[in-house]
């Protein structure tokens, strides 16, 4: 297996699981000290051009490992499906790969295009706009929303605005630049975040798994997730899929709100967003996703557990520290960490799995000692994850002009 990053939580937790499985994988990153780099699980590492600043470069450079090399699948973990879906004849027949059209692709991985599909649709999201012009956002905002930038990810180009300073500080950092493109704009609903992640195989999903954010972490990551049976969103994903004759991974992130009203779809990923949930609670998504990579059409699978717990540490110890937690803080969460005491009891980590990869403590020790030393870093130390692996308006453009 080539696995197209190492640097998200995402593709951590897939080489976890398929070296658990006894499957060999590589990866590719630009960076030498990228998280997936601090596993026994990993076959080898190959060191490659970013995506976001030389995407024709990182092409390449797959198309050349491919080539020299039999993979039996290619594995896009982020935002290098998108890459993948714009040249997948270039691609396929070297490696088993499952993305869909890449017209179905650019419209699940833009937050306007995605909106614009869920009102064809008529399925529930918040009320929103879409705006082109500072102007027309400060005259359609009504505190408190949301606004977001139609290209971004990990909650990346997301403001919370409540107040006329909030606006004026996102249209600070938005810049004339954003409205080159689209800027959503929508209410903001209190209530629950949670995800549903799913398999399609050409439009028919066959894996689906859904969790609750127990704890929030930093940046919107969760640093504590439990499973949830859903099968009224169950529904919204499956009728996505099929309109986009979807094939591969897809995942939906949805509030559930505090008033009782219907579940409200609010993001699309078009990838498998950190699958060790699903796995622990009896889905696995990886398995079923190599299956459609290597042509197969396997039958749908049985909704896993409720009620599992898994825990992030990294996240758990950013989101201390970020939200004004002292160096005593830190220690005494790191404690609690290690004794597995509330709210962590019961819970099983899916990121650093030192217990079955050593080697995994190592960025957790690393974070820890850091923001013992600085709790003001957990910001940069979160922002370092936005690295060379993600796209941005320049490199999507590049990808759009590519050959296919």
């Amino acid at each position: 297996m080539l696995v197209s990053e190492g640097s998200s939580t995402s593709a951590r937790e897939a080489i976890t699981l398929l070296g658990l499985s006894g499957h060999h994988a590589e990866f590719c990153d630009p960076s030498p000290w990228c998280l997936a780099r601090f596993s026994w699980l990993v076959g080898k590492f190959h060191r490659c051009p970013g995506l976001r600043d030389d995407p024709a470069g990182y092409l390449a450079y797959i198309e050349q490992r491919l080539a020299d090399e039999k993979f039996d699948v290619l594995l896009p973990t982020h935002e290098q499906g998108f890459l993948f879906a714009r040249a997948k004849p270039r691609i396929e027949g070297r490696a088993g790969l499952a993305l869909p059209s890449f017209e179905s692709y650019r419209t699940a991985h833009s937050k306007a295009g995605f909106s614009r599909l869920l009102d064809r649709l008529g399925l529930p999201q918040p009320p929103t706009q879409i705006v082109r012009s500072a102007q027309q956002l400060r005259e359609a905002v009504r505190f408190p929303a949301v606004v977001k930038t139609s290209v971004g990810t990990a909650s990346h180009g997301i403001w919370f605005i409540r107040s006329a300073a909030d606006l004026e500080g996102a249209l600070h950092d938005l810049g004339a630049a954003a409205f080159a493109d689209e800027v959503l704009l929508q209410d903001l609903v209190a209530g629950t975040t949670e995800k549903a992640q799913s398999v399609f195989c050409r439009g028919q999903m066959i894996g689906f798994h859904a969790y609750r954010q127990v704890m929030p972490g930093v940046g919107g990551g969760e640093a504590i997730k439990q499973s949830v049976k859903r099968p009224v969103v169950r529904a919204h994903p499956e009728k996505v899929g099929q309109a986009l004759d979807w094939h591969g991974a897809l995942s939906i992130d949805y509030i559930m709100p505090d008033d009782g009203g219907a579940p409200l779809l609010i993001d699309c990923n078009p990838r498998l967003v950190e699958p060790f949930n699903a796995y622990r609670s009896g889905v696995d998504l990886v398995r079923f996703l190599l299956l459609i990579s290597q042509g197969a059409t396997p039958a749908a699978l049985p909704e896993g557990r409720e009620g599992v717990l898994t825990r992030l540490a990294v996240q758990a110890l950013l989101g201390c520290a970020a939200g004004g937690g002292t160096r005593r803080d830190i220690a005494r969460e790191c404690v609690r960490l290690f004794a597995k005491r509330e709210p962590y009891a019961g819970s099983t980590e899916e990121l650093t799995p030192v217990r079955s990869d050593w080697i995994s403590a190592v960025p957790l020790a690393v974070t820890a000692a850091l923001l013992l030393a600085s709790p003001k870093s957990a910001i940069k130390l979160a922002r370092s994850g936005f690295g060379a692996h993600l796209l941005d308006l320049t490199s999507i453009r590049a990808i759009e002009g590519l050959e296919s």
